[in-house]
């Protein structure tokens, strides 16, 4: 099963690994440096977050950068705090169970994951002794990543990519194990390592016919979510709804928005939806993932486009704003850091 699981990966480019997306858009990235005459010129662009959001910024501080009414209650939980003052905390903001914990600093759906109970996150807590975020848990009805960007200089931005997020989920036939549902269905099972843990205390139970089972509750790719190409959405009315998000967060002029919302004419008109995260300068326009409705060729070239409005807003800044570029070996510092600090937490998780 692993083995055809692994041919599936290599033969479908929507699972090959980030480097098949970047390395051949260097050269691109290099000549982009060179207009702007510094190596870290990226680093402009978005002024109001660490380093634009290299993804060594605190997700924390970067959620309360958005309006009150958008974004979801959280905590912040440093290590070795006291887990009744923990819970003090989340009685304090009103976050009851279920709830989402994540590490402060992290992508990919990096043990982003969704808690049930006290025992839970106690235990959750102790095997990760790093800052984490507790987040309430929106049962809203679908997610969503919406790319914005705006030049500093203008009052309208563009919305480049949305992505449409389909969580991964089973139907029961009255006779088939939990396990058996997944192996049968041709997504899932790409990812059957993953739901085998996320759902360990009923994988050998057999869903009642008809039963829908979702398999996860976190919409990342690396969880087996698919993302579905959505700009036909794109609308002058979605975009002024941006805009007003964007103006709202002074600073912020290009990134993913992942958010959650009931009804798209509520999202369209920013009458209600929640931010669970903005991504920066490493932020993908997601919907190039949909190898179903789009190419690697195709791909590739978004990532490029996206770039080119990255370079124009951060030398924008630097320019007409005086925006300073970090220093390229502090920026690589950074970088450095996070690594291991990356393959830190993902020693914990085994």
């Amino acid at each position: 099963m692993k083995k055809s699981n692994t041919i599936q990966k290599l033969t479908n480019w929507e699972h090959w690994p980030s480097p098949m997306f970047y390395l051949p858009n260097l050269p691109y990235a290099f000549y982009l440096a060179l207009r702007a005459k510094h190596l870290a010129f990226f680093s402009a662009t978005n002024p109001c977050i660490k380093s634009s959001g290299n993804g060594t910024e605190s997700k924390y501080e970067t959620i309360l950068l958005v309006p009150k009414k958008h974004r979801p209650k959280s905590v912040l939980v440093q290590p070795n705090s006291k887990f009744k003052n923990i819970l003090l905390a989340l009685e304090k903001e009103n976050i009851n169970f279920p709830l989402i914990a994540k590490p402060d600093v992290g992508f990919r759906g990096l043990l982003v994951q969704k808690i049930v109970t006290e025992k839970e996150l106690k235990n959750y807590l102790k095997k990760y002794p790093i800052n984490i975020i507790i987040q309430e848990f929106l049962d809203y009805e679908n997610e969503c990543g919406v790319f914005y960007h705006r030049n500093p200089n203008e009052n309208t931005g563009q919305i480049s990519s949305l992505t449409l997020k389909h969580f991964l989920s089973v139907t029961g036939d009255g006779t088939s194990s939990l396990k058996e549902l997944i192996l049968k269905d041709n997504r899932a099972k790409l990812y059957l390592d993953l739901f085998a843990e996320i759902h360990k205390e009923k994988l050998d139970s057999i869903p009642k016919k008809n039963e829908i089972i979702k398999l996860t509750a976190v919409g990342n790719h690396s969880k087996g979510t698919q993302f579905i190409n959505g700009n036909h959405l794109i609308t002058k009315k979605l975009i002024s709804t941006f805009d007003q998000l964007s103006k709202s967060i002074p600073g912020w002029y290009y990134g993913r928005v992942d958010l959650k919302y009931n009804t798209f004419e509520e999202l369209e008109n920013g009458t209600d939806f929640k931010v669970l995260e903005i991504n920066g300068i490493i932020a993908e326009p997601t919907h190039i993932y949909d190898s179903e409705n789009y190419t690697y060729l195709k791909a590739l070239k978004a990532i490029r486009t996206h770039w080119k409005s990255l370079f124009n807003i951060a030398t924008t800044n630097h320019t007409h704003f005086n925006t300073p570029y970090k220093n390229p070996f502090h920026f690589l510092n950074e970088i450095i850091v996070l690594k291991k600090y990356t393959k830190k937490i993902r020693h914990l998780s085994k």
